[in-house]
């Protein structure tokens, strides 16, 4: 709803997209199941949806054009010996997650064969402002290390797969959850890499539960009443810091978002990476 309503204030155009990219996690109906949830609100979207599950060639072609470049490089390493190689004290320390320690960034070690393939991180910091969550940065190096860009099994990351796509469907405002927060340095990386634009990002809160878990199925959040869902779009307004009527949650999804759409403003809307939900 936020991302619907900062698009239509724009006067720009709501484009959905399907990031089916993880395969093996991706569950049958899943995508029909969002689409209808979106209809039932009336979040009605511009133009046809993207599937990145169908898109693999254009993923290919950006991973040679970074190759060719100089930035990638391949990688040998399973997970169980990149966590091997950062000691249980440094974790503690970092407290964050392990950052690859370039183990395959001068070259293969004999015998060995590649399994995915890396993209050379340089030592600077990425900064950019976020509309809602202020000025962020990053330092690759230090913070994150040299990403995977394609995986062991083939498949293409989702850092690259959104960058390819954001380029291609012109993007120019991305409006998403806080918990992407971090992944928005790599992602300007890879744009300027390219040669693309980078759009302005604004990152809204994401509604966690007690023990500050993001609700989803996984931590068995209560459903979308596709039925009823004008109760839970007054919700999720008020979650966004609007101010929406009492009455409205009896109205329509189209007049609540007729509503929402004449009062937005995106200044009200918390600057939290989370907030809890009760």
């Amino acid at each position: 709803m936020g991302s619907w309503l900062d698009a239509r204030a724009q006067g720009g155009e709501w484009l959905v997209r399907m990031e089916d990219i993880d395969r093996p996690r991706e569950k049958p109906g899943a995508a029909d199941a969002i689409l209808r949830a979106l209809e039932s609100c009336a979040l009605h979207w511009d133009g046809p949806v993207m599937i990145q599950s169908r898109r693999d060639e254009v993923y290919a072609a950006a991973v040679s054009e970074l190759d060719r470049a100089g930035h990638l490089y391949p990688c040998t390493c399973t997970r169980r010996e990149i966590a091997d190689s950062v000691t249980a004290m440094d974790r503690l320390l970092e407290g964050q997650d392990i950052v690859y320690p370039g183990t395959c960034r001068r070259g293969l070690a004999p015998g060995r064969t590649p399994r995915a393939w890396r993209v050379r991180v340089p030592r600077e910091t990425i900064a950019f402002n976020d509309r809602i969550q202020g000025r962020c940065s990053q330092n690759l190096e230090s913070e994150c290390g040299d990403f995977v860009i394609r995986r062991a099994d083939g498949l293409f990351a989702y850092q690259l797969a959104v960058v390819v796509d954001d380029a291609e469907q012109g993007i120019t405002d991305i409006v998403r959850g806080a918990d992407l927060l971090s992944s928005t340095p790599r992602q300007i990386l890879l744009q300027r890499q390219l040669g693309y634009a980078t759009p302005a990002y604004a990152h809204l809160p994401v509604a966690v539960n007690a023990d500050g878990e993001k609700l989803s199925k996984q931590t068995r959040a209560a459903a979308l009443d596709a039925e009823h869902p004008s109760p839970d779009m007054v919700h999720a307004l008020r979650f966004l810091g609007q101010s929406p009527e009492e009455s409205l949650a009896k109205a329509r999804p189209e007049e609540i978002l007729a509503w929402a759409l004449e009062h937005w403003n995106m200044d009200r809307v918390p600057h939290q990476l989370s907030i809890p939900e009760h």
